[in-house]
């Protein structure tokens, strides 16, 4: 632990140049204990005022201040790296083994001198991360702060952890307590878990606690959708693989597409950890759909819209960013398209390209959501071949993507005031209707060059 701070250059720097008590608590202890470097590092400082501390290291090191909360004294310092952060407040009663006894977890419980490397454990919390356990040292400090309630399984998505018996109790005896916090803090909660490798398991947990109903009340239609000849899981359970397969896709993927689901595009989290959000809502519009025919077969008939649908009303209503919902609603509604295009009788580069330039930087995304799909779905009516095929086809969907991505700007080869001079016609539907018409041309690949665009425009017209 002491090579581990002393090597920290942010926590050498502080040492060499401040005087004050400090110490190094949550998430950064965690990192340290597991051996690895920690960006975020919270430190609660002793017998001085903390506000004007934090002004004095964003000074000296040409930090961002930003304060947080100003009623408990919390303030944000972003280094000029971005990458590097530090989170600073003072002990509950100026007392570091006070402070520890009113946090959520044991494992979130631990501070470190960051002068002496002195370890201040006072609930287990060292052992409790060792046997991979998860704990609440006291109940009360779920009342006090109810969003708790869902942090405990977003570490357990992160680590695999199991939750320790009476805190599983506590969770459950005070679950109507996760109306309280503000629908914005669930939703950060919600995400971080499902960026988490276990986020199948803590999905798994937070049923079996009562919660997850209570977050997502179309859970209840999941569970009556029963298994099939295509489906061996009930369509709960097969929305949970789906979720652990896409977490196995991503360990086992190329570099190139581990990097594009790592990259932080929306939600301040990652594009892997909102795409399994999105394995998990995937089928939402099945129960809606679902008819039984009378040989037997389940059919679940545009189940794709329509859960793009509900995915959308729901989202909007639990106030999720726009850009969350385009993407989450975009690979509902898709999620059977990269199969259908390799289903085509003929797959050809056209035929490829079209499904490339249509869902641009969403198209690894969404193929992996269609092989997590597929690879959850083995009802007796599906042999090991059929599914070999389909990842087969899928992975040759990838590949021609990550060979072409780089050409997939749609170049504009008309404006609308060119077609409207060209075609002597006025702004309206009629416009409209051609640009959309060009547009599907040349994702079509039947338009190159400005004067296919040209001769195009003009057969369109004469066809209205």
């Amino acid at each position: 632990m002491k090579t581990l701070i002393e090597n920290d250059f942010i926590l050498k720097a502080i040492c060499e140049n401040f005087d004050e008590e400090i110490y190094l608590v949550g998430g950064a202890v965690r990192d340290f204990l597991n051996g690895k470097t920690s960006y975020d590092r919270d430190l609660l400082v002793l017998n001085t005022d903390v506000k004007e501390f934090s002004k004095r290291l964003a000074e000296f090191f040409d930090a961002t201040f930003i304060e947080l909360d100003s009623e408990n004294e919390i303030y944000r310092l972003v280094l000029r790296d971005k990458e590097n952060y530090l989170d600073i407040t003072k002990p509950l009663n100026n007392s570091i083994e006070e402070d520890l006894k009113h946090r959520d977890l044991t494992i979130n419980s631990v501070a470190v001198n960051i002068r002496t490397a002195e370890l201040i454990d006072v609930t287990g919390g060292v052992a409790d991360f060792r046997h991979g356990v998860l704990r609440c040292f006291d109940e009360k400090a779920i009342v006090d702060d109810p969003l708790r309630l869902l942090r405990v399984f977003r570490f357990q998505a992160l680590y695999g952890f199991k939750i320790e018996p009476q805190t599983f109790e506590w969770i459950k005896k005070y679950r109507q307590l996760l109306e309280k916090p503000a629908v914005e803090r669930k939703n950060y909660e919600i995400i971080r878990m499902f960026g988490g490798n276990f986020a199948h398991n803590a999905l798994l947990a937070l049923d079996e606690a009562g919660l997850l109903e209570d977050i997502f009340p179309f859970v209840c239609e999941y569970k009556k959708v029963t298994p099939n000849t295509h489906h061996h899981l009930d369509l709960f359970h097969h929305l949970i693989e789906t979720v652990r397969q896409i977490q196995i896709i991503y360990d086992g993927a190329p570099q190139e597409v581990k990097a594009h689901l790592d990259a932080v595009d929306f939600g301040a989290q990652s594009r892997l950890a909102h795409l399994k959000f999105a394995g998990f809502l995937h089928d939402l519009g099945k129960f809606s759909t679902w008819t039984i025919e009378e040989d037997g077969r389940h059919r679940f008939i545009k189940h794709d819209d329509v859960g793009a649908k509900m995915a959308k009303e729901f989202l909007t209503r639990k106030k999720f960013s726009k850009k969350q919902i385009a993407y989450l609603t975009s690979m509902i509604k898709n999620h059977i398209y990269p199969s259908s295009v390799m289903c085509a009788p003929e797959v050809n580069d056209k035929i490829m390209m079209r499904f490339v330039r249509k869902m641009t930087d969403d198209a690894i995304d969404v193929i992996t959501l269609a092989k997590a799909d597929r690879l959850s779905a083995r009802g007796e009516a599906v042999s090991d071949e059929m599914v070999e095929t389909n990842i087969n086809n899928l992975t040759r969907l990838q590949d021609f993507y990550l060979a072409k991505k780089d050409t997939l700007n749609l170049e504009k080869l008309l404006s609308g005031e060119e077609i409207m001079a060209i075609l002597s016609i006025q702004a309206g539907p009629q416009l409209g209707a051609i640009i959309k018409e060009l547009t599907e041309a040349q994702l079509n690949g039947d338009v190159v060059t400005r004067e296919d665009a040209e001769q195009f425009v003009n057969l369109i017209v004469k066809k209205m």
